[in-house]
This record gives C-alpha cells, sequence and structure tokens, in this order.
C-alpha cells in the first residue's frame, strides 16, 4: 500500500491509493497549466443567465472576474440538473462549480468546498390560500424536491426526528418548474433556499414560505476531490481580494437587494400587463431606448404609469413617462398623453439623466443613479451623494446612496445640504421596484425564447455532457 502526500499552500490531504507501479505514480503538487476556465453551472436569475443582451448571474459575475484574475478565457458550461452537474466534475470535465450550490456533509466527501459566498435558509414553500404547516408534525400532502439538492440534506435530516417525513424526488425538471407544480396545485410543498424564493415570487407571486427548516446553510464554489491544490490557493486568494474590494456587497445588492420587498397584488399586475398591454406598446420601446436596454425603459414607464397613456397625477405629470410641462417642454413633447411621443420623451430625459452624472459612477452603477435622478431630481442624488461620502460611504455605489437617500426627509440632515428636503426613500423604493420589474421582463423574454427554441441549447465541445430538454411550464402557471 503505496501513499501520496498532497501538499497545498492552505490544505494538505492524504488519501489513500491501490497499489500501482513507481512510474505510474503521478506527481500532485504539479500545477495544471490551463489557458481556460470551464466553470459548471445552472441556469437561474442569481446564478447564470445568457441573452441576446450578455450574460448575467451572481455565479457567472464572480467566475468572470476569478478568469480575469488567472488571465485565462472563461468558459461557462450550463446545465439542467445537479447530477450531470456533479458527475462532469467528478469526471474533471470542467474545472468547478459555481452554480449558488449549498454547503453539505455528502458533498463535503464528494468534492473540494471553496470558500463561503453568502449563507441562505432552506425553507417549506406552499401556494397561498393553501393550508400552511407551522411545524413539520403538521406536514402532509405531496411534498417534491429536486435530486441531489441541499432540501435533500435538510430533509434527511429531519426524518431522524420525524420519521413519518416522506417526500419525493423529482426527475427531468428544474427547481422552476418544480415551483410551477406548487402554484398549479399538481404538489402541495417544495424545499428551496430562501433567496430563490424571493426572486421566483416576481414571477409566481402566489409562492409562500410555510416555515424555515434550516438557516444560514453556506453558498460555496466546488473543485474536483482529487484535483491539485493550485486552483484551490488561487481561488482563497482572489476571495480575500474580492472580500477587500467589497465585490460580495455588491452583488449581493445587485442581484438580491432589490427583491425583499414582495407585493402580491402588483406582481400579478404587472404579469398580466406583461401579456395584455405590453404587446402595443414594446416596439416603441424599442425603438426609442437608444443605448438602454428597452425592457429598462419598458420597466421604468410601468413604474410611472402603468402602461396607461392617459395616466396622470395630482401633481400633473401625465402620460406613460409622467412628465411634466417643463420636461415635456425640454425634451420636444407636444402631447403628454400621446403613447409614442411620451416615451419617446422620457427615454431622452433618462438619457440625460444617465449623460449629466459624474463620471465616477461605473457603468453598472449609473442606471440606477439615473432613475433616482428621474424620480426626485438629480440635484438631491448629489445631496446623498455628497452626504454619503461624509459619512465614509461610497458615494459612487448605489447600494451605499439608498442608504442615505431617505435621510433626506429628515431636517437635521436636508437643512445641510443645498437642496434641501426630498422624498428620497420613495426614491429608493421607485429605484427597487423598476429593477423588480426590469429582472422580472428579462425572465419572461428568457422563458419565452426558451420555449420557443427548447432543442437550441448551447454544446458542449466534444459532445460530452448532453443537456436534457429544459421543461418550464411557468408562463403559464403565472398568468
Amino acid at each position: 500500500m503505496l501513499n501520496k502526500l498532497k501538499i497545498g499552500f492552505f490544505f494538505v490531504f492524504i488519501t489513500a491509493c491501490q497499489p500501482v507501479k513507481i512510474d505510474e505514480i503521478e506527481v500532485a503538487n504539479t500545477p495544471v497549466k490551463r489557458t481556460v476556465l470551464k466553470v459548471g453551472t445552472l441556469y437561474g436569475p442569481q446564478i447564470y443567465l445568457k441573452s441576446e443582451h450578455g450574460e448575467s448571474g451572481f455565479d457567472f459575475e464572480m467566475a468572470q472576474r476569478f478568469a480575469e484574475f488567472l488571465d485565462v478565457e472563461l468558459q461557462m458550461v450550463p446545465f439542467n440538473d445537479r447530477s450531470h452537474l456533479f458527475s462532469a466534475l467528478k469526471n474533471q470535465q470542467i474545472d468547478l462549480i459555481a452554480a449558488g450550490i449549498s454547503k453539505t456533509p455528502t458533498r463535503a466527501e464528494q468534492f473540494k468546498l471553496g470558500p463561503t459566498l453568502y449563507y441562505v435558509n432552506q425553507v417549506l414553500v406552499y401556494k397561498a390560500g393553501h393550508f400552511r404547516p407551522r411545524d413539520i408534525s403538521q406536514l402532509s400532502g405531496k411534498v417534491m424536491i429536486l435530486p441531489d439538492s441541499a432540501a435533500e440534506n435538510t430533509l434527511i435530516n429531519l426524518q431522524s426526528d420525524f420519521p413519518k417525513l416522506h417526500w419525493q424526488t423529482a426527475k427531468n425538471i428544474d427547481y422552476e418548474a418544480l415551483l410551477a407544480m406548487v402554484v398549479s396545485g399538481e404538489l402541495d410543498y417544495t424545499v428551496i433556499d430562501s433567496n430563490s424564493l424571493l426572486i421566483s415570487q416576481r414571477f409566481l407571486p402566489e409562492l409562500r414560505e410555510a416555515m424555515t427548516l434550516e438557516e444560514k446553510t453556506e453558498v460555496t464554489w466546488l473543485l474536483p476531490a482529487d484535483s491539485d491544490d493550485s486552483l484551490m490557493s488561487q481561488l482563497l486568494t482572489f476571495w480575500h481580494q474580492q472580500k477587500r474590494a467589497g465585490t460580495f456587497e455588491y452583488l449581493d445588492e445587485k442581484y438580491f437587494g432589490h427583491v425583499k420587498r414582495f407585493d402580491y397584488v402588483d406582481t400579478r399586475a404587472f404579469i398580466r400587463a406583461i401579456d395584455n398591454v405590453l404587446p402595443e406598446y414594446q416596439n416603441m420601446f424599442e425603438k426609442y431606448a437608444g443605448t438602454l436596454d428597452w425592457r429598462k425603459l419598458a420597466a421604468t414607464s410601468y413604474q410611472e404609469s402603468h402602461w396607461n397613456p392617459k395616466a396622470r397625477s395630482p401633481t400633473g405629470v401625465r402620460g406613460m413617462m409622467m412628465l411634466t410641462r417643463p420636461t415635456a417642454s425640454y425634451v420636444g413633447v407636444k402631447n403628454r398623453l400621446d403613447a409614442e411621443q411620451s416615451i419617446r420623451g422620457g427615454a431622452k430625459y433618462l438619457q440625460n439623466m444617465l449623460d449629466r452624472l459624474p463620471e465616477s459612477i461605473p457603468d453598472n452603477q449609473r442606471t440606477w443613479f439615473a432613475l433616482a435622478s428621474y424620480n426626485v431630481g438629480l440635484g438631491h442624488v448629489e445631496d446623498a451623494r455628497k452626504m454619503a461620502q461624509s459619512m465614509g460611504l461610497d458615494p459612487s455605489a448605489w447600494r451605499d446612496v439608498k442608504k442615505v437617500l431617505p435621510l433626506l426627509q429628515q431636517s437635521k440632515y436636508y437643512k445641510q445640504t443645498r437642496y434641501g428636503y426630498a422624498r428620497g426613500g420613495e426614491a429608493v423604493y421607485y429605484v427597487d421596484n423598476i429593477r423588480r420589474y426590469y429582472d422580472t421582463l428579462v425572465w419572461v423574454d428568457n422563458q419565452t425564447k426558451q420555449l420557443n427554441e427548447k432543442n437550441n441549447l448551447d454544446a458542449v465541445p466534444d459532445g460530452e455532457i448532453v443537456a436534457e430538454e429544459k421543461i418550464n411550464p411557468i408562463l403559464e402557471s403565472a398568468q
């Protein structure tokens, strides 16, 4: 019996091997020379999405930064289920997994675990209006979960105390289809992580949390158990670098910060409006969006008027983009109640806000600052930025400025500013709403494309990994 000793910068792993010839012994410490970082992932709004507007997702953005840190090309390899994803990592067809995966004892035995990205709770989900169990002993009905999921580990642990607890394991469907089954009544309960529930409620507002089954499970990346330790060492160095740079806080606010407020009635109304109202005006949003994503312009319009060209408020703003008379005159709109004129004028004004923002605000933050300025005025936003800086916060980071804007409603703060009182809290709510509407439009757009082109998934080199057909009846269930 021979022992192979693997020594890494941070970790030491000792594994037993079967007898081998001397010339077959591998040099475990020899780092793999790579020009491409192959990252296995799952589709999901907060994990990985790909559209004509590019790629997005918390895990994608972190993987992109890691590839840049390694100075290699990034190749995202999406899967439709965890079992194929895990098999690919074990067979070293991919270098690591970045897919919102929670840490479990089983995964710790099978893979090397990266540092913690963030924490989630494992929650029991049901449909609003149906029976809500308050503890596990009250749970009855059909429970279904995804195989190889953190939910499975949670339920197995609970079963030791509640032997009557039973569940089924889904086959050939993803978590979105599973949630749609809860909404349609085919399924009584499922278990997912708390962030996924918050995000999914934008598309399936009937979903509710019944109870938390496990708190603060760690979300991490996975690496092959038998890989050399160089990639782990590089990942740890990268993680500490990004921690100091505030990347985790930025991405957490970007993907999760605006979904914590949930309005069932508003979400249902918006989903219906996408189906019944948006088709009449979508071409106009696309025509006048310019460099903006048309869906951001459409989301802004819905926040302003619910896509009602005759909308008006007691303060005198009117139309699809709710323009004041001075603003309409400034952007060349003669009739504020004409939908096309209003959309054109609103797009021009929003672009003007973007152009007037300080260059210090990065591109990925500018839209949110511009929207806040559209709502409350650029002067008040500048007051909030200056106040943020005086408090030791980043005046060019939306996550920091959104904390300060509500203070403009308090006299002890606004009396020290140039432009005085402003309903800053309303501006934060305004921007968060638009971000939720925008995310929903992006999601619906992607789902529609996938339903129309089910078999056009990205090919994987050498045909080594074959993705199964995506079953996704979400849109039908959401209407």
